[in-house]
């Protein structure tokens, strides 16, 4: 007896037909892996299954019996838990006021509070069930999510990208909570653009492409390359990472010192940092200790600093506001898509306007032509799979939505750009684009910061690394002269190498 069974499920959007007679069984214990390029209907299809939206045919089947799964509280209810891409928390309640949201009834919110500590303690998530939602990276979010889901003790979990902002320590204690899980009987449905973790974690894999089943395999047996052509009929082309030819000092920052904006923040203390034309630095580290803090200082959401302590193309910019920076050629991708890369209501010609001016003409009258003509070039080059320019931003699959937002502001040429998360939750082929777009860009000159958590993608684009702890910055050190190891210990604030030459440049240029 299979613990899911679906049989025949289709469902059609008005501009894309997302699951077209798709088929799937998951065994009691199985941890079973659902591949596919961005915008092959896996998201719709694990939101079926966990009643958030209804089929327009087709049978499911739980432990067995025929059921209806028609909302959350049902799925929940039959014994299944889901942890979303896109995080169902409110910003404005606590992690454990969130949680509390999704148990029975009859637990005190004290009560929850020791559950999740408990929780998190055992597979190694940490959490602080009291601070704001909104005071998270989203790297802490997702930790609540999986906290959230574990406590309900599921029967059948589903894992939407669950590792796109985990560091490679907590993605091990993960999979090792998730074997736990799967020895105990509970089923796991694992969504992920991964190859390398689906071979090392599933049993099981179904392949969907354009909402349609291309295949079911033992992805153990299987490579990374012949999962590839399954997913998207080819393999990802591999990057061409030409040696850097730097110029002048773009991003100046030096002696950066800001207080944390809440009590759940982290303090930044005494940040250098030198950005050069022409070459890509990696900002490495666990979530949480001030990324959130030193992304929002040189983007201009917070405008604290001295003038001085941050500079751009040797102007002084720490009181400079968003705007301002754009006008000198930064320009700047949020780690959250909805809600602040994106307006989520708004048709993606519309959010081009976040960031770009051209569209406006004079007495700020929009130029509707050229924003449509502006935002089909930008799906045309980055293959954004959308219903046309007046497409939802909200409608949308997250690696989709995160292509357009990248798209949108490679397009705009930048002399300096600043990116958090630049692969979160996009698969493989489309990984590979946006890798190559920002090599591509650096060797037209433009000074690049990526911020992320993946290591293997800075080990792949960056020329020289960073490590952010506890709102410090290590020294810099080039890619090639780094190890995993050695950045992983940094990444717990163990460094004792002094101040590189690299280093001067960076006090040179304030």
């Amino acid at each position: 007896m299979y613990r899911l069974e679906l049989i025949g499920i289709s469902k059609q959007y008005p501009a894309v037909k997302a699951n077209d007679g798709v088929n799937l069984r998951v065994a009691p214990g199985e941890i079973h892996a659902v591949l596919g390029e961005n915008g092959a209907g896996k998201s719709t299809l694990m939101k079926i299954i966990y009643g958030a939206v209804r089929p327009d045919a087709g049978e499911i089947f739980f432990n067995g019996a025929p059921v209806r799964v028609r909302s959350p509280h049902e799925a929940r209810a039959l014994g299944i838990a889901m942890v979303f891409q896109h995080f169902s928390l409110f910003d404005t309640m606590t992690a454990a006021e969130n949680v509390w949201l999704g148990l029975e009834r009859s637990l005190s919110l004290a009560d929850v509070i020791t559950a999740v500590r408990a929780k998190a303690a055992e597979y190694g998530l940490e959490i602080d069930p009291l601070r704001p939602v909104h005071t998270l990276s989203v790297g802490e979010r997702q930790r609540i999510e999986i906290v959230r889901a574990l406590l309900t003790n599921p029967q059948l979990l589903i894992l939407d990208e669950p590792t796109s902002v985990l560091t490679p320590q907590a993605v091990g204690t993960l999979f090792d909570t998730l074997r736990q899980l799967a020895a105990r009987g509970c089923s796991i449905l694992y969504i992920s653009h991964k190859l390398d973790e689906i071979r090392a974690l599933c049993s099981a894999c179904t392949v969907l492409r354009a909402g349609r089943v291309t295949g079911v395999v033992d992805p153990r047996v299987e490579s990374e390359a012949s999962l590839s052509r399954l997913m998207i009929g080819a393999e990802p082309p591999q990057l061409t990472h030409r040696a850097p030819r730097t110029g002048a000092v773009a991003l100046a920052v030096g002696n950066l010192k800001l207080s944390r904006q809440d009590r759940f923040g982290v303090n930044l203390d005494a940040i250098d940092l030198a950005v050069h034309t022409g070459e890509i630095v990696g900002v490495a580290g666990v979530s949480g200790n001030g990324q959130q803090e030193l992304l929002a200082a040189l983007s201009g959401e917070d405008t604290r600093s001295a003038p001085n302590s941050i500079r751009l193309f040797g102007q002084p910019i720490g009181a400079a506001d968003a705007d301002t920076r754009r006008r000198l050629g930064l320009h700047f991708v949020p780690e959250e898509r909805l809600g602040r890369g994106a307006v989520p209501p708004l048709g993606l010609a519309h959010n081009v306007l976040l960031t770009r001016r051209e569209p406006i003409g004079r007495g700020g009258w929009l130029r509707l032509g050229r924003m449509d003509a502006m935002t089909e070039a930008i799906i045309a080059r980055f293959n954004v799979k959308a219903g046309g320019p007046r497409a939802a931003a909200r409608s949308l699959s997250g690696g989709n939505l995160q292509k357009y937002i990248v798209g949108r502001e490679i397009d705009a040429r930048p002399k300096m750009l600043i990116v958090a998360q630049p692969t979160w939750g996009v698969d493989v082929g489309a990984t590979a684009q946006i890798r190559a777009e920002l090599l591509a860009l650096r060797d037209a000159g433009c000074a690049v910061l990526v911020v992320s958590e993946e290591l293997d993608e800075l080990f792949e684009i960056a020329d020289r690394l960073v490590v952010i702890a506890n709102g410090r910055l290590s020294p810099p050190l080039t890619t090639h002269a780094a190890t995993r190891e050695q950045i992983g210990q940094w990444m717990s604030g163990l460094w004792t190498t002094p101040p590189t030459t690299e280093n001067a440049i960076g006090h040179a240029g304030n």
